[in-house]
C-alpha cells in the first residue's frame, strides 16, 4: 500500500522561479467540475479553467477513469517504435468532428509545439519559406510560436533575432478600428490591410502559411466578422497559401460549436489543437490532410512523447465527454445567458467599453471615461472578485479586458450567481 505523501507548507514565492507570473496566490489541493479547493479547504470558482484548458470541468470522472486505466496498462509507447490504440482512437474521434479534409493528425505536447508543427508543414507542401500573421496574437513562446506572437512585448522582447519572413497584418479589433467610414464596413479595411502586404512587401507567392487565431485570444478575444474571414479563405486559395487557423483555445467546444471556424462557415487547410483536447493532461495536435502530411518526410519532425498512451487516452475521453454531454451546445446557451447579463451590466456601468465573444469564450473590456484602456479598473474588479472566491484572469495588450472563460459543464445557476458577483465587482469601483 502507498502511503499518502506528508504535506509540506512551501511558498511559491520561494520555489517558483520568477518568470512564471502567478495571477492569483492560491494553492491548490483538489477540484472538481468548476471548484477548487486550496490546501486550506477554502473553496474557490475557477472561471479561468486553467486558461482555457479544463472545457469538460476539473476531474470529470471518465477522464480521470481513462487516466487511470491508461496509466496501469502502459505510459510511455514511443510513436515511432510502438503505435497504441489510446492515440488511434483519439486520432479518429477528433477527426470525425472535423471537415473531411481534415483528416490527419500529428500529436504533440502543447500548443506552442502545435504551432510550431503546422508551419513547418505549411512551408514543405508550399515549398515557400515567407508567414503572415497578425498583430495581436498569441502563438505560443517557443521560437517560431514567438516571432509569429505579437499579444505583448514581453513575449518576445530581448530574444531578437527572431525568425525572419514574418509579415504582420492587423487583427480585426473591431472595438477600436482606426480607420474612416461605416463601422459595417471596417473589416473590409482590415482585410485591405493584407492585400498592402502583397503590394508593399511579401509575393504572395513567396507565402507559406496565413496564421490566424479563429477568435484573438490573449490579444484581447477579439472576434472577427465571418465576411473578413472569408475573404481570407479566398485569398489564401487563391495564390496557394495554406490558411492555419490557432484552435488552441477557441476549439474543443468553447465557443459554441466544436471549433471556432465553424461559425465562419470555412475550412482551414491546417488547424492546431491543444487545451481543452485533454482535459489537463499536455496534449496538442495539428491536423490537415493526409495529402499535405503525406509530404512531410519520415524524421523530418517529431518529438519523444508525442501522441503519450496517457495524453491519447485523456484526449479519448474528452472528445466522448464533449459529444455526450453536448459541452458545445451548454457552452452556446450558457454563454448567450452569460453576455446578456455583462452586457446589462455595462449599460449600468460604462467603465465597461465592450463586451464580446462566442460561447463561453467571453471577455469585457474596461475603459477610462475618454475610452482607453483601463487596466487599473481591470485589477480592482480582478480583486474585489478574489474576496468572493471566484477567479479571474485579463486577456489584451494592455491587460485591459477580463476573460471570462468557466468549464463548459457550467449552469444556469452557476453562471446567474457569477454575474451576482461580477456586478458586485465592478460597482465597488
Amino acid at each position: 500500500m502507498v502511503s499518502a505523501p506528508e504535506r509540506v507548507t512551501l511558498n511559491p514565492a520561494e520555489i517558483m522561479p520568477r518568470v512564471v507570473g502567478r495571477y492569483t496566490p492560491v494553492v491548490a489541493d483538489h477540484a472538481e467540475g468548476l471548484y477548487v479547493w486550496d490546501t486550506e479547504g477554502t473553496r474557490w470558482e475557477d472561471w479561468t479553467s486553467g486558461i482555457g484548458v479544463v472545457n469538460t470541468g476539473h476531474c470529470h470522472p471518465r477522464v480521470v477513469a481513462a487516466i487511470q486505466e491508461q496509466s496501469a496498462k502502459i505510459i510511455h509507447s514511443q510513436a515511432n517504435i510502438l503505435a497504441h490504440e489510446p492515440m488511434m482512437r483519439a486520432s479518429l474521434a477528433l477527426t470525425e468532428t472535423l471537415p473531411p479534409s481534415l483528416n490527419q493528425v500529428f500529436w504533440t505536447n502543447s500548443g506552442a509545439e502545435a504551432v510550431e508543427g503546422a508551419l513547418k508543414l505549411a512551408k514543405i507542401v508550399t515549398g515557400r519559406s515567407a508567414i503572415i500573421a497578425f498583430r495581436g496574437a498569441f502563438h505560443g513562446r517557443t521560437h517560431a510560436a514567438m516571432s509569429v506572437t505579437t499579444s505583448r512585448v514581453k513575449v518576445r522582447g530581448h530574444y531578437e533575432p527572431l525568425l525572419s519572413g514574418i509579415y504582420y497584418a492587423p487583427y480585426p479589433y473591431l472595438y477600436r478600428a482606426p480607420y474612416k467610414g461605416p463601422a459595417e464596413e471596417q473589416d473590409l479595411r482590415y482585410f485591405e490591410e493584407i492585400e498592402m502586404l502583397f503590394e508593399q512587401m511579401v509575393m504572395p507567392d513567396d507565402v507559406a502559411a496565413v496564421l490566424i487565431e479563429t477568435v484573438a485570444g490573449e490579444g484581447g478575444y477579439m472576434v472577427p466578422t465571418k465576411r473578413w474571414m472569408q475573404k481570407v479563405r479566398e485569398l489564401c486559395t487563391k495564390h496557394g497559401i495554406m490558411m492555419i487557423l490557432d484552435e488552441v483555445q477557441s476549439g474543443m467546444g468553447r465557443t459554441g460549436k466544436m471549433w471556432g471556424f465553424e461559425h465562419f462557415d470555412v475550412v482551414p487547410d491546417i488547424i492546431t489543437v491543444a487545451k481543452g483536447i485533454g482535459s489537463g493532461m499536455p496534449v496538442s495536435a495539428v491536423v490537415s490532410s493526409k495529402a499535405n502530411m503525406d509530404k512531410w518526410a519520415p524524421g523530418s519532425h517529431g518529438g519523444t512523447y508525442g501522441g503519450n498512451a496517457v495524453c491519447t487516452a485523456a484526449a479519448y475521453a474528452t472528445l466522448q465527454v464533449m459529444k455526450d454531454e453536448d459541452l458545445p451546445g451548454n457552452a452556446a446557451r450558457m454563454g448567450a445567458i452569460l453576455m446578456d447579463g455583462l452586457r446589462e451590466i455595462q449599460r449600468d456601468y460604462p467603465v465597461i467599453g465592450d463586451v464580446r465573444g462566442l460561447g463561453l469564450m467571453v471577455a469585457a473590456e474596461f475603459v477610462t471615461p475618454d475610452g482607453a484602456p483601463n487596466p487599473a479598473a481591470v485589477n480592482k474588479v480582478l480583486a474585489a472578485a478574489m474576496q468572493e472566491h471566484v477567479l479571474l484572469i485579463t486577456c489584451g495588450t494592455f491587460d485591459q479586458a477580463i476573460r471570462v472563460i468557466p468549464p463548459l459543464t457550467v449552469n444556469e445557476q452557476q453562471v446567474r450567481d457569477f454575474l451576482g458577483v461580477f456586478r458586485r465587482a465592478v460597482a465597488s469601483l
